[in-house]
């Protein structure tokens, strides 16, 4: 079992039922899933860049990503309908868990000058987006092997209903919030 979903069996669960007063187990609220989404602008002319960053993204999160394409074709972008513009993965179970852990005790103390992350990204609905300038930052993307360098968004989607729940639960798990 992963160690964040032990943490948040044995110690969080209890701390927000305690703190918010729940009355049923099943209102305490949890990581749903955490989507991983990488666009890229530069896909159009180069078409190695969709499968490079696939890749990437493949190692990072330890599952197969899902190419995503435009829904609508931009004049100014130079885009089509259909044109593979980014790649994105969705994870949940342990691997979510495994991913969140290597996020939190790995990557996000490699970031250069990293103050915390900002409390204000949440949707008002209990969800939580954050970005990534570049992909560098874990440990499994080798600096020699990378073409160019690509952020990504990463998405915390929770069962919370407010955004407080959201924030307290994260911060309990371990995301590391700037005061």
């Amino acid at each position: 079992m992963p160690r964040l979903k032990e943490k948040y069996r044995s110690e969080v669960a209890p701390q927000l039922k305690d703190k918010f007063e729940y009355s049923s187990v099943m209102q305490i609220p949890r990581i749903e899933k955490i989507v991983i989404n990488m666009g890229l602008g530069d896909a159009k002319e180069n078409s190695r860049a969709i499968e490079k960053a696939a890749e990437e993204l493949g190692i990072i999160s330890g599952q197969k990503p899902v190419v995503t394409k435009a829904r609508k074709s931009v004049a100014n972008f130079k885009l089509r309908e259909g044109m593979k513009v980014g790649a994105k993965v969705t994870l949940r179970g342990d691997n979510m868990y495994e991913f969140m852990d290597k996020l939190i005790s790995v990557a996000l103390p490699r970031v250069r000058d990293f103050r915390g992350l900002s409390s204000k990204s949440f949707d008002g609905r209990g969800n939580y987006a954050m970005g990534v300038k570049e992909q560098l930052i874990f440990t499994e993307i080798e600096y020699d092997k990378v073409e160019t360098i690509r952020g990504m968004d990463i998405i915390f989607v929770t069962t919370a209903k407010t955004d407080e729940e959201a924030h307290e639960l994260l911060m309990l798990m371990g995301m590391p919030f700037a005061n």
